[in-house]
């Protein structure tokens, strides 16, 4: 009996340290310490969590804490992530956004159920709810002025390369008409306040637009957000056909490298510092008196160090505006410097690692005629 368990025990440690199996079949975390024995795929605990409520589909055990019956550690050995992948993500679109550990609830789960439950990926051609170039529907809107929810009609189309939004449902014209390249969209759950919150950032003559939407139904909401990234693609693939997929990939919808508060003086540096919600959406570092603003109070270009930027902890000798926390930040630009403070050290640092990302990296073409714009600006 007792070398029975040592050798399952020696088996589920086999197979849980194969190679394919070190990251989470869902998530891509490190070192997954939960397992399904019925699809016989390795998990982070956050990830078995959502596994939890497949009922009939998946049923998970921990590595280290639960006893394993001999079949299922045979049908671990027999399967694994990377059968997994091979089966449930054989066509997952090239625009499907693809969550990791770091993103939200939301985003996490529909791609589990997508995969496992509604078996999206198993066969071509069942992405139609996000993949077909027209897509429509009701969304709760948040309000520029007055933060009220209101529901609204949205038009999705690819032809048009637009996404449009009509205050009333039998609206022929559109409140506004969003160009579809011009869009970002980000999950935005604590900001908004709803699990299902989504963000929706677009330039409008050139200045940042916030629009905040959701749906009660996670799967609609997440929907949507991969249709943009199809019409995004399929926009992008004309713009510029010789580039390759994974570099459109790369310029489709991006979680913002960093957001959160700072202080802020103006361009003599003697005004006081005034706390501002920062948002760093690559090289437009955007500030806003509430993190739910429409539009932006400011924005700063951040280019590359080859063009003359730069960033350096600390606030230059003699600076006179007055400020509450102590921890400063200067941007250098060819043209000025910028002055922040933060609360802690830990923000001080995390934002300028997030600069430092961001002029490390050389500017595209496109980045210089954005970079034009900023220098023309009154």
């Amino acid at each position: 009996m007792a070398g029975n368990m040592d050798r399952n025990a020696k088996a589920l440690q086999e197979a849980w340290r194969r190679e394919e199996n070190t990251l989470c079949a869902d998530c891509k975390k490190p070192d997954p310490d939960w397992a399904s024995y019925t699809l016989g795929v390795f998990l982070c605990f956050d990830c078995a969590g959502i596994h939890r409520n497949l009922s009939g589909i998946s049923k998970v055990k921990s590595i280290r804490m639960d006893c394993w019956e001999e079949g299922q550690i045979e049908f671990l050995m027999q399967h694994g992530n990377a059968k997994a992948k091979a089966k449930y993500e054989a066509h997952v679109p090239f625009y499907y956004y693809h969550p990791v550990h770091t993103d939200c609830l939301v985003l996490r789960e529909q791609w589990i159920r997508a995969k496992y439950e509604r078996n999206e990926f198993m066969k071509p051609g069942k992405q139609s709810p996000y993949s077909n170039g027209l897509k429509e529907g009701i969304l709760w809107k948040r309000g520029r002025d007055n933060g009220q929810y209101l529901l609204r009609r949205f038009l999705l189309s690819e032809r048009e390369g637009c996404l449009k939004y009509f205050t009333k449902q039998d609206a022929k014209e559109p409140k506004v008409a969003i160009k579809i390249d011009t869009i970002n969209a980000v999950f935005q759950p604590e900001k908004t306040g709803n699990p299902n919150g989504l963000q929706i950032t677009y330039l409008k003559d050139n200045k940042t637009r916030n629009i905040f939407v959701y749906h009660e139904d996670g799967q609609e909401i997440v929907d949507w957000f991969n249709a943009i990234r199809a019409a995004q693609f399929h926009y992008l693939k004309v713009a510029f056909p010789v580039a390759s997929d994974q570099e459109l990939r790369n310029r489709l919808t991006r979680n913002f490298l960093k957001e959160g508060y700072m202080e802020k003086t103006g361009p003599r540096q003697k005004e006081a510092f005034k706390k501002r919600w920062f948002t760093l959406d690559h090289r437009r570092l955007m500030y806003f008196k509430d993190p739910l603003d429409a539009f932006a109070k400011g924005e700063v270009f951040v280019g590359s160090r080859e063009q003359g930027y730069s960033v350096m902890e600390g606030l230059p000798a003699g600076t006179q505006g007055s400020f509450t926390w102590q921890h400063g930040i200067t941007i250098i630009t060819p043209d000025r410097e910028y002055l922040f403070t933060c609360e802690t050290e830990r923000d001080q640092q995390e934002w300028m690692t997030a600069f430092w990302h961001v002029i490390k990296q050389p500017m595209t073409p496109q980045e210089y005629a954005i970079e034009a714009y900023f220098k023309l600006r009154p």
